[in-house]
């Protein structure tokens, strides 16, 4: 079955758009993508690496991104260590270690690839702790991203063939019995789900 890119694209942009929303993020804060072409194409996680694909997802979440003024950071495969894809102005600004590496299809993935074509001016990063995450292909973005971590459900499901995971972050709980917490979780504090 021939995938439609351009579905592709719009669905990850309205995803994208829709956790942004949810998780109340703020102009500044830092969303991950993990992502597996290849499972979005039906094969083996690593097997099949689609630039194409890649193009297509990064191109949907970036564009949400960047209307709303939060900055993406698109995580590479293990074969460079699960290292990441941010604009330089990011890592500078967060003094986030930059490492020495061009992802590439076979090494990197298509959607780190993809990113860091798309990008203004892209520095690979070592780290990062982001507020959100959308992983597709159960690529395992958990390492980038703050703790508390909650997973969120919205109404994509699938890219393609691969399924995808939402999160959001919030604050860790802190204080014993006594402690009292906000109700609201936007901002001023967590809710406990």
């Amino acid at each position: 079955m021939e995938l439609d890119l351009k579905l592709i694209e719009e669905s990850l942009y309205k995803a994208a758009r829709e956790l942004i929303e949810f998780a109340n993020l703020r102009k500044g804060q830092i969303m991950v993508l993990g992502a597996s072409t290849s499972e979005v194409a039906g094969k083996k996680i690593g097997s099949a690496s689609s630039m194409e694909i890649g193009m297509a997802l990064v191109s949907g979440i970036k564009k949400a991104c960047d209307e709303t003024g939060i900055n993406l950071a698109v995580q590479a495969c293990e074969h460079i260590n699960r290292s990441l894809v941010v604009e330089s102005e990011v890592a500078f600004q967060r003094g986030l270690e930059i490492v020495t590496v061009l992802p590439h299809p076979k090494a990197g993935g298509a959607a780190a690839s993809s990113a860091y074509k798309l990008f203004k001016d892209p520095v690979m990063v070592e780290k990062i702790s982001a507020d959100a995450g959308i992983d597709v292909g159960h690529t395992l973005i958990g390492m980038h991203l703050h703790p508390v971590v909650v997973p969120v459900r919205l109404e994509l499901e699938k890219v393609g063939n691969a399924p995808v995971v939402f999160a959001r972050t919030r604050p860790k709980l802190i204080g014993g019995e006594r402690a009292h917490y906000p109700k609201d979780g936007q901002g001023k504090g967590p809710v406990c789900q």
